[in-house]
């Protein structure tokens, strides 16, 4: 039977998880709504 204990307390993550997750943060990702919030501040700005 697995010991679920045992078994957490091994766990890592993998590196390649906390590399992502640092380049994510890192990184000034824009979405649709940033876009459209830009492009109604440069047309009431007109």
């Amino acid at each position: 039977m697995i010991d679920f204990e045992e078994e957490i307390a091994k766990f890592q993550p993998s590196l390649e998880i906390e590399q992502a997750e640092e380049a994510i943060i890192q990184n000034d990702l824009s979405d649709m709504t940033d876009f459209i919030k830009q492009l109604l501040k440069e047309k009431s700005n007109r």
